[in-house]
Parts: C-alpha cells; structure tokens; sequence
C-alpha cells in the first residue's frame, strides 16, 4: 500500500475512532469494553484487502520494535492455520475465502472457538490494536448492517431497543472504506476475503 493509500486509511481510521468514541460516549457503562474482554477477539472473521494491509503493516512495525512479541504472533498465526487449514471454507493455502451463499453458511459455522493469533493469551490485550481490523474497531456498540442493528451481547445488559438505537455508530458515513478499497484492489490486483490467521501466517 503506498503512502497516496495509507494517508487514506489513516483518514479513515481518525473517522471511524471518532465515531467510536462518540458511540462510547452516548452509551456510557452500557458498552462493557474494556481492555482484557476478549469476547470479539474468539471466532475467525472475513477481512479485506485493506485490512491484510493494515495488519500486516502493524506486524512489520512490531517486528522492529519488538521482535518477540512479533515472533509470537507469527507463531500463533501459523499454528492456528494448521488447526484451520482440513476445514477451511476456502483456499487452504492462500486462505482467501470462498464467496456465495453456501460458504458463507459454511463460515457462519466455521471454527467459533479459535481465538484470534494477534491475542495476547496471557494478556487478554491484542498485540496489533493500532492495526487491527474495521470489524474490530466497530464491534461493541450498536452499528447498522443489512440485517439490523448489531451489538456486543455482552453490551446494554437490560436497555430497551429504543436506548440501544440511541448510542447507534455510524462508523463511515461517506463510505471512505469502499472507495481506498476498490482503489487499492485496482492498484494491487488483491483482492476477496480472508481471516487474521492466514493474513499474518503469510506475512513477511
């Protein structure tokens, strides 16, 4: 990703932290994140392009800075791939999932107990927050998706619809995400899903 891209998703990044700390700032104690809850941090999810990016350009960065702890992510990643890989809902070796209505089915029930490489185990703290994932930056409070208002179930214990729909996050309202997207796929040639394991087990 060159520096045209990265100043874009740095942009991007300033919005969507805003946007979360606003969220965080209408919810108040209802939103239960705090460092060490590793609710969101357990299960493989779908990340793009720019996210591989993103994470792969943190974990260079944690090479030099910490090498060890690089190491460890490293390790991780790659252990988990090989837990991963017989049953992966898609290419086993490049780790870019398959698309379409029974893989996604396949994946909505895919490996729900494997915990992220980039976790801490010892910790409970992600060892690549500055670069982690746009789902991970948006989890926790109430965000709008095709299928409703999402929200952490650990979050607004005991609020009605109404108070939830009152802290929602609108993370990217000029869809500033799909446009470095498409202009980083057009420039790379990369492009599709893949999780954080095979995104940092193939990182170099």
């Amino acid at each position: 990703m060159g520096p045209r891209l990265r100043n874009r998703d740095h942009e991007l990044i300033q919005i969507v932290d805003a946007a979360l700390a606003e969220a965080a700032r209408q919810s108040g104690p209802w939103l239960a994140c705090k460092p060490g809850c590793t609710q969101c941090c357990v299960g493989p999810f779908a990340i793009n392009a720019l996210d591989v990016a993103r994470l792969r350009a943190g974990w260079r960065e944690l090479r030099k800075t910490d090498p060890q702890r690089a190491r460890e992510v490293k390790k991780r990643a790659e252990a988990s791939v090989g837990r991963l890989a017989k049953d992966y809902p898609g290419d086993p070796l490049s780790g870019m999932l398959d698309s379409g209505e029974e893989a996604e089915r396949k994946f909505a029930a895919f490996a729900n107990d494997e915990p992220c490489p980039a976790l801490d185990p010892h910790t409970g703290l992600c060892d690549l927050y500055e670069s982690r994932p746009m789902t991970c930056r948006i989890f926790g409070p109430p965000v709008r998706s095709a299928e409703g208002i999402a929200v952490c179930e650990l979050c607004f214990q005991g609020t009605s619809k109404a108070q939830i729909l009152s802290c929602e996050m609108i993370p990217d309202p000029g869809g500033l995400e799909e446009k470095i997207l498409q202009e980083l796929e057009s420039r790379s040639g990369a492009g599709g899903e893949t999780i954080v394991a095979f995104c940092l087990a193939h990182a170099r």
